[in-house]
């Protein structure tokens, strides 16, 4: 069987490249071992989401009397918070499947392998395409010497299925997926320490926006370790019980393994066919195609962000540049970053930090959202930093505080349009909002400040 293009993953950036793909007339096939949506749909984004509501309830629920309304929290009904769970995926999952037939996508049921150039071998079927794009994403990683087990010692994808509360848990990775679990588990009443090798938790973003989030963990009473690797881990009948290199130890009902996710390249006959692959990942240029001519890559199989948006971005990019449409290279700055703990930590564009190794000179504001109406109301601390070339536009837009994420768009937009602080202070942001933090930022920046103490 023949296609134009043939799709070898339906996660994110899967099925984006093939409903991109079909709208321009393309044939499609998209071949898919698991569940149309991949992980982001079933084992990431959306489930941990739900759970991260779920916990925002119970935190409410818990301070409601400060807000003048008399509730009482009587617990975490386990099986309560899956169903809400599973009811928002399934919904999903029906919807894109329908987005798929309609728009004339082949969907094919099976384990596929890269058989050639131009073909895809599924069981004992071949199917040709004229391009071929490999999305068969990630998979949880663990360290050396360190056994998943899937009772006390997890990753994140048990932790969707998990049957009971823990009384303490251990988190292993202090990135996105470690900070966001950790919040869950301490809304929902368990005792929970982060143990990150880094100086700092998330520490990609930045640095003045992960010491606001360890503070507001701290204040949450969610314990970590920072600056120190981890050695080993030894079960125990009611646990696990972890040795850090400085010889300190921990012990708790579970250790959630949560070191990142590494790409599914191995057995798929990537570097047989000739596909350069370096550390599990598919090495691509900006197009995402990879060394074999017509053979195109996206999502978590290739070195970039692992985020579900960018995997559509790039899906729809290679469907475009597939069509002679000649799409511009994603800008990976200007792909906004979210971590959906309690706070939120949210950015787009550079940091400080990479500023100064890119020998780029900048001026610097941060608005503290003590100064925020809405933001009280909500009861969240936090702020917003904005990073802007020295009379030039700004660079880095970086976020903290509860619901802070719903802001990054403005961010995206700033930074992707190359906007002057000046053009941005001369907008007028809703009052109140959270969003009249960036505005007072962007007024700071531009020389005239309104409700910012310097």
């Amino acid at each position: 069987m023949a296609y134009d293009i043939v799709v070898l993953g339906g996660g994110s950036g899967g099925y984006a490249c093939a409903l991109r793909a079909a709208e321009l007339g393309k044939s499609v096939a998209l071949i898919e071992k698991d569940k149309i949506g991949g992980t982001c749909l079933h084992r990431g984004c959306i489930p941990t989401k739900a759970l991260l509501h779920s916990a925002e309830v119970a935190d409410e629920t818990r301070e409601s009397e400060s807000f003048g309304v008399k509730a009482r929290f009587d617990g975490i009904d386990v099986q309560g918070v899956h169903a809400f769970k599973d009811k928002i995926v399934t919904r999903a999952w029906k919807g894109v499947q329908g987005l798929l037939k309609g728009a004339g996508v082949t969907v094919v049921e099976g384990e596929g392998r890269l058989a050639g150039a131009n073909r895809i071998q599924v069981g004992q079927e071949v199917y040709e395409g004229r391009n071929l794009v490999l999305a068969t994403g990630s998979a949880p990683k663990s360290l050396p010497g360190l056994e998943i087990d899937g009772e006390r010692v997890i990753t994140s994808e048990h932790t969707l299925k998990m049957d009971r509360v823990p009384t303490s848990v251990i988190v292993l990775g202090g990135g996105v997926i470690g900070v966001e679990l950790a919040s869950v588990y301490r809304s929902f009443g368990a005792e929970v320490t982060i143990v990150e090798a880094l100086p700092h938790l998330l520490p990609t973003e930045e640095e003045s926006s992960s010491k606001l989030l360890e503070r507001a963990f701290r204040r949450r009473g969610i314990k970590y370790e920072l600056g120190v690797f981890f050695d080993s881990a030894k079960t125990t009948e009611t646990g696990v019980v972890v040795t850090l290199a400085n010889g300190k130890t921990l012990d708790a009902e579970l250790l959630l393994v949560a070191v990142g996710r590494g790409a599914v390249s191995a057995g798929m006959g990537f570097q047989e066919q000739g596909i350069t692959v370096e550390r599990g990942a598919v090495v691509v240029d900006e197009h995402c195609q990879t060394s074999l001519p017509g053979v195109y890559a996206i999502g978590d199989l290739i070195p970039t962000l692992q985020l579900a948006h960018a995997g559509f971005a790039e899906g729809i990019m290679v469907a475009e540049h597939i069509a002679g449409l000649n799409p511009p290279p994603i800008d990976y700055a200007g792909v906004p970053r979210i971590t959906y703990s309690d706070p939120e930590v949210a950015s787009v564009g550079i940091t400080s930090a990479q500023a100064a190794e890119r020998g780029i000179e900048i001026v610097e504001q941060v608005y503290d959202l003590a100064g925020n109406p809405k933001s009280q109301i909500l009861g969240t601390s936090g702020a917003v930093k904005v990073i802007a070339q020295k009379d030039g536009p700004v660079v880095g837009v970086h976020m903290v505080g509860r619901r802070i994420g719903e802001l990054v768009t403005e961010g995206q937009l700033i930074y992707n349009w190359e906007a002057l602080p000046s053009e941005v202070a001369q907008l007028v942001h809703a009052h109140p909002t959270q969003s009249e933090a960036v505005g007072e930022a962007m007024l700071a920046l531009a020389g005239k400040p309104l409700h910012v103490h310097n």
